[in-house]
């Protein structure tokens, strides 16, 4: 199988940072010109050596792992127990519906150095990722095992990262199904050199983003100058909208993104987390652009018509919004990014390629997106440079 051996390993010790906030002179800036290119919605695939080498030998054969079965398929298994049929399908370009496993994840994915290449063929400076196989493990239920998953995960992005820390940027799993767990990885991500945290927007064991346990988490993101970057899939067994509905993966697929964001922008807008932790970044990722302006202005309109149910909000939800919150764009959204420019929010927007998922556009990626913005009139196309280069850095923590 794929494997990164950089001989990580499992070491659990942490170098601990002298700051709580993030190392503001990494990241390429303009020069001659030319503004960097961002890709701040970006994926791996975890080789096997994320469970194999960087776990805690006691959770090896529990945390969230593919593995190859006797007739050569593969499946995921989560605490020892086999999940569902393997996601290579879902994490290699234009592979969806078919036979590849895990082997042949694409050396991009997984090698630095390869990661490395792809970006420079395709014009990008600086990456942002997010995993591929570790987005599903919010569905081990014991919180022991969540952590080390997280843990093990982390450790492996840590060194991924190292090979050009100026280029590459990872955000650490965040285990919610433990607070407590969740607050010393949050440390441990921080005193790595992560740029943030992601967890899944479905509720972990009914826990919601704006209870009192969530609190302790959204603090110690905020003390440590964390990136909150919230951002699902499908193919995870979490109670949500789409699997209470749906089995067929089209309107899983369909469902799954857009309307679990919707509900987390409105649970961090109306509840008061973002006034109550007023310095937290947090993206919503991977659900496009076209529902925000209407879900944006319904909440406005709701809290004008039935603002006492919720009376820690305290300010339209669109200032809000524009003030901490991201959210991603798929290249070819320009009618849904000029609806969200003429709203003042492009300084909410940044742009992901989804490298190397199957649905990413690749290769051309960026190419597709100078298209839709040369598109646009003067005025618009030149938020351009916005929108890969200054909101990208922001998020981060960067500038």
């Amino acid at each position: 199988m794929s494997h990164l051996n950089d001989g990580g390993g499992c070491d659990m010790t942490v170098t601990e940072t002298t700051s709580a906030t993030q190392d503001r002179s990494r990241g390429p800036k303009p020069a001659n010109g030319k503004v960097p290119v961002y890709d701040a919605d970006a994926h791996i695939a975890e080789p096997t050596s994320v469970w194999e080498e960087y776990a805690d030998p006691k959770y090896r054969d529990l945390i969230a792992q593919c593995r190859i079965m006797g007739d050569g398929s593969d499946a995921m298994f989560v605490e020892g127990k086999r999940l569902r049929n393997g996601i290579a399908p879902a994490c290699i370009p234009h592979a969806y519906g078919t036979d590849v496993t895990w082997d042949d994840i694409v050396p991009g994915s997984y090698d630095p150095a390869a990661r490395l290449s792809v970006m420079d063929d395709e014009g990008l400076d600086a990456a942002l990722m997010f995993p591929s196989l570790m987005l599903i493990s919010g569905d081990i239920n014991d919180p022991d095992i969540a952590v080390e998953n997280a843990r093990a995960y982390n450790r492996w992005m840590t060194d991924f990262c190292s090979e050009d820390p100026n280029r590459l940027f990872g955000m650490g799993v965040c285990p919610l199904q433990s607070v407590d767990g969740a607050v010393a990885v949050i440390e441990e991500v921080a005193n790595a050199g992560l740029t943030g945290i992601t967890f899944r927007p479905e509720r972990y064991h009914g826990m919601e983003l704006f209870s009192d346990e969530m609190n302790r988490v959204w603090s110690a993101a905020e003390h440590h100058d964390l990136t909150v970057g919230i951002h699902g899939s499908f193919g995870s067994s979490m109670p949500s909208f789409a699997k209470t509905r749906y089995e067929n993966q089209f309107y899983v697929h369909m469902v799954c993104h857009p309307f679990e964001q919707m509900a987390s922008v409105m649970e961090m807008v109306a509840s008061g987390v973002l006034d109550d932790h007023p310095m937290l970044r947090v993206g919503f990722f991977e659900s496009g652009l076209g529902w925000l302006p209407y879900w944006l202005d319904r909440l406005d309109e709701h809290k004008e018509a039935m603002g006492h149910l919720v009376p820690r909000l305290k300010r339209d939800p669109t200032e809000i919004f524009s003030e901490q919150c991201f959210v991603t764009m798929e290249a070819g959204e320009g009618e849904a990014f000029e609806q969200v420019a003429a709203m003042g929010l492009a300084h909410t927007v940044v742009w992901g390629s989804d490298y190397p998922h199957y649905d990413c556009t690749f290769p051309g990626a960026l190419g597709e997106l100078n298209e839709t913005f040369a598109g646009f009139d003067d005025e618009v196309s030149a938020l351009r440079d916005e929108v890969v280069y200054t909101n990208a850095r922001r998020f981060m923590g960067l500038a």
